[in-house]
């Protein structure tokens, strides 16, 4: 968070501007897990909790189920409360949410699902207003960073005046886009009293909830007709043009651009909705009914196009004059704009960027493990999980990634179906902060079904695709403040797993006896599940000290390529004017699993 020399102007990313709005509401908790592109708003939340001396509590949540939860009780125990997650967390997090809407809140409530539209780091590119539609909760939708922190605040007044959950759905360009902010003085801690007991509203059964679903739709027709927010405001001058644009989110700001730089798009209103759902249909079929034509640009689903009535005059993702799929880039918009008006496209060469393969880091303790899997295993099918180690498909390690947590249950059903010869075994691999997350329930089912499959858990002691969040493994919380640590291997045997073992990944003799030790166990022997650890600090956590041995490769060289092909390890590269392997030294870790495995013993020691 850079400081300008105005002290109450910060030049921030939207996700600190969010952190910095949570603080500014008066929040008393939040709570949130890891996941690009959101993971900065709770790590910015514990800065900003240490530079106020603020006494909000924040805490990494074991995934976003409990996040929500968590949140969602200290907004019944009167208190303002926050949760955020990706927009695939929501998933994980939807059952409380829709219940949430039926039953309300207290204290306000916000709930963060960072969306990606492309998508760069996800699964898919969903579109959460949809989600809020679907749970009949209001959403707003920023632009910028800006809007990002003042919308934060709108949401906690919204939430409390309408008594519901509000969602606010940054996309990926805010979340990690900087701009001069504005700050305001933080309020002191809201407060609505404490928790009331009535369990026709808060344990409410199916009577109830039909009641409480009445209410939640009066409360939505109530946002639409009576929150300007809801209603679309002109941006530019020269009202009464013949074609309308209607956008909103982080698309509002190229389209904002776009039209305000070609003299040529100077007969366009453009119009901006920040409350996408419930917009106000009204007032959205007035700006198409007073237009010869009306383009609506948003990311990513016709959020805002299908809740216009009347769509005859109306162009969009409906229409197919914007791409189903894929993210609005401000190249694409203006073409897009250009084309709906008639206008002659901007001719642009792209440049040319040379495609680089993602790959495990140097050093990585996943590599040497996925390595040795293959020789144990072989061509045995890997069902993978999210997270660095999703990158074993490089080593022919992983061949399926659905989900947090799906590698178990899918090892699972995997084992019971007909395999061809030579593909009679299943093993599963997972980080450990994945199998805190949603792989606990997959373990226990796996056990008591009597599956047969071996599982690896991959125990780096982070949570390090997200830039390393702690797991709850560690006996500290997101601020440093004092944890209770939560035994992994406890919490397997409490599965009941009677087989586990752990794994040096970096010692490959002595891994490669323990995965044949699983192999016996859960294929020849037929017992069941069979579970490894493999254990080792990530490369890139702080205070890791990485050896300092180097390593050089001589004569005995024959250039099978193993150690690009199956250890495919970033360090090494082969000199084709030379004709010879060589180790980049600066690449390299120094963790030595190739001097173990070279097929030639070519690898030693530099200056040995």
């Amino acid at each position: 968070m850079t400081q300008q020399n105005n002290p109450d102007v910060r030049f921030l990313m939207g996700n600190e501007a969010i952190g910095r709005g949570i603080v500014e509401a008066g929040c008393t908790v939040a709570a949130a897990y890891p996941g690009t592109p959101s993971s900065e708003v709770l790590e910015s939340l514990v800065r900003w909790k240490k530079e106020l001396n603020h006494p909000i509590y924040v805490e990494w949540s074991v995934n976003e189920k409990v996040a929500f939860e968590v949140a969602y009780g200290a907004s019944l125990g009167g208190v303002r409360a926050a949760a955020a997650m990706k927009m695939v967390g929501l998933n994980v997090a939807s059952d409380p949410f829709l219940s949430a809407a039926y039953l309300g809140i207290r204290g306000g409530l916000v709930v963060v699902v960072a969306d990606d539209p492309g998508p760069h780091s996800s699964q898919t590119e969903q579109d959460s207003r949809f989600f809020a539609w679907f749970a009949k909760v209001p959403v707003l939708d920023p632009g910028t960073p800006a809007e990002a922190l003042e919308m934060t605040l709108r949401a906690f007044e919204l939430s409390e005046k309408y008594q519901v959950p509000v969602l606010l759905r940054p996309c990926l360009r805010v979340c990690h886009a900087r701009q001069n902010v504005s700050l305001n003085t933080p309020r002191p801690a809201a407060y609505v009293g404490p928790f009331k007991k009535d369990w026709t509203r808060w344990a409410a059964i199916p009577k109830y909830r039909l009641k409480l679903h009445g209410e939640l739709n009066e409360k939505l027709a109530r946002i639409e007709r009576e929150e300007p927010a809801a209603s679309p405001v002109l941006l530019n001058e020269g009202a009464g043009n013949s074609i309308a644009l209607v956008t909103s989110g982080s698309v509002s700001s190229h389209v904002r651009d776009i039209v305000a730089s070609d003299e040529r798009l100077q007969g366009i209103d453009v119009y901006k909705v920040d409350l996408p759902f419930p917009a106000n249909r009204d007032a959205l079929q007035k700006i198409v009914d007073e237009h010869e034509r009306t383009l609506v640009v948003e990311e990513t689903y016709p959020v805002l196009e299908l809740q216009i009535k009347d769509r005859r005059k109306v162009t969009g993702r409906l229409s197919g004059d914007v791409p189903s799929q894929g993210e609005l880039l401000p190249e694409l918009v203006e073409e897009i704009v250009l084309r709906v008006c008639g206008k002659e496209p901007v001719l642009r060469e792209a440049p040319v960027v040379k495609p680089r393969r993602p790959s495990l880091c140097p050093g990585c303790p996943h590599r040497p493990a996925f390595y040795t899997m293959r020789q144990v295993f072989d061509q045995a099918v890997y069902t993978g999980d999210i997270g660095c180690y999703t990158l074993g498909i490089n080593m022919g390690a992983v061949d399926t990634c659905l989900c947090m947590g799906a590698s178990i249950g899918m090892a699972g059903g995997m084992s019971r179906a007909p395999f061809t010869e030579g593909q009679t075994r299943v093993v599963a691999t997972i980080g450990d902060s994945t199998f805190y997350h949603a792989g606990v329930p997959a373990l226990v089912n796996a056990v008591h079904t009597r599956a047969r499959f071996v599982l690896v858990i991959m125990d780096n002691n982070i949570t390090a695709m997200t830039g390393g969040q702690p797991t709850p493994a560690q006996d500290f919380l997101a601020d440093g403040s004092p944890g209770v640590a939560v035994d992994m291997e406890r919490l397997v045997r409490g599965c009941g797993v009677d087989f586990l073992e752990i794994a040096d990944p970096y010692d490959a003799e002595g891994m490669k006896q323990i995965l044949e030790k699983a192999r016996s166990y859960a294929f020849d022997d037929d017992k069941g599940v069979a579970v490894v650890i493999t254990r080792r600090p990530c490369v890139r956590a702080p205070k890791v000290e990485l050896p300092s041995d180097r390593f050089e490769i001589g004569e005995a060289c024959d250039l099978c390529m193993s150690c690009l092909r199956d250890l495919e390890c970033p360090a090494f590269h082969y000199v084709k004017s030379e004709k010879r392997m060589e180790i980049d030294a600066d690449l390299c870790a120094g963790c030595g699993f190739c001097v173990q495995v070279c097929p030639s013993q070519a690898i030693k020691a530099k200056g040995a």
